[in-house]
């Protein structure tokens, strides 16, 4: 009876290692409920409301597909460039000590901390045609200001964070006997990089474009000053949405909004597939 007792202790044990699941569970699934399902559910009931025929019209008119290409174009471009450089700052912030080495990483961390008006103001100032960096790009013929290059400049500025930060533990946390067998093997240092190192941190690089690609597409704050919001020629999804709702558009507002769910929703299935690859290459 006491070996059961245990047995059965044991087994209760390995399933719940932690007191209090059954509490922690409940109140995890009726937070999301409320924060994210519900606000989700919402939208979702406010777009069946309309007929297919017009929920179809209004989001693809000319207009709406246009603010797509922007936001999809942009965040992609934005989401390339921090997967490069991104990645050697990363490199250089695990692998190299040098002076104001931690002054480099904070400011890494700065867009998190800076709200997004502010970044956007600070950029349309930076790079107008008589600001900081703009009256050097301006004569030659690089508008960094209210142009789709400046929609560019400011996602790639706000999801910066997210490939160095994703990036830079996994560099820290390579193994070093690996790099030295296949130094042992006659490698040299451009092939341990490719044959050996790449492979292992490409998962996590992916991991993190696409998370700069996520931050980039839901973004509205930093581009409403640098971008201009032309329509047709600088106006995101998201600044759509907001001109809609000051116009009491709501059904237009709706349609929009619902097309960048199901993105987000696209995105985050492929974001989870990425991670359960990269797993796979720490599993022993």
């Amino acid at each position: 009876m006491t070996r059961s007792r245990a047995a059965g202790v044991d087994t209760g044990a390995s399933t719940n290692p932690l007191p209090g699941f059954t509490l922690t569970m409940g109140f995890t699934v009726v937070y999301l409920t409320l924060i994210v399902l519900v606000p989700i559910a919402a939208l979702a009931i406010k777009a069946l409301g309309l007929s297919w025929k017009e929920l179809w019209e209004l989001a693809t008119n000319e207009r709406a597909m246009a603010a797509y290409k922007l936001s999809l174009g942009a965040s992609l471009a934005a989401a390339a460039i921090n997967a490069v450089f991104g990645s050697l700052l990363a490199w250089v912030l695990a692998c190299y000590r040098f002076p104001g080495r931690r002054l480099l990483d904070g400011l890494i961390d700065f867009p998190f901390a800076l709200p997004t008006a502010v970044a956007g103001l600070t950029l349309a100032n930076l790079f107008s045609d008589h600001g900081w960096l703009g009256q050097f790009l301006t004569p030659l013929g690089i508008k960094g200001a209210f142009s789709r290059l400046g929609v560019v400049i400011a996602l790639t500025f706000v999801g910066l964070p997210f490939s160095v930060r994703t990036l830079q533990p996994e560099i820290q946390m390579l193994d070093e006997s690996v790099q030295e067998a296949a130094l042992c093997l006659g490698a040299g240092r451009w092939r341990r990089f490719i044959t050996v190192t790449a492979p292992l941190l490409l998962p996590t690089m992916l991991t993190g474009f696409g998370l700069s690609f996520a931050r980039a597409l839901g973004e509205y704050g930093s581009i409403v000053f640098i971008s201009g919001n032309l329509p047709f020629q600088t106006e995101i999804a998201p600044t759509l949405i907001v001109m809609r709702l000051d116009q009491y558009d709501y059904t237009g507002a709706i349609s929009v909004a619902l097309v960048l769910m199901i993105f987000s929703f696209a995105l985050l299935l492929t974001l989870n597939t990425l991670q359960g690859w990269a797993d796979k290459f720490h599993q022993p």
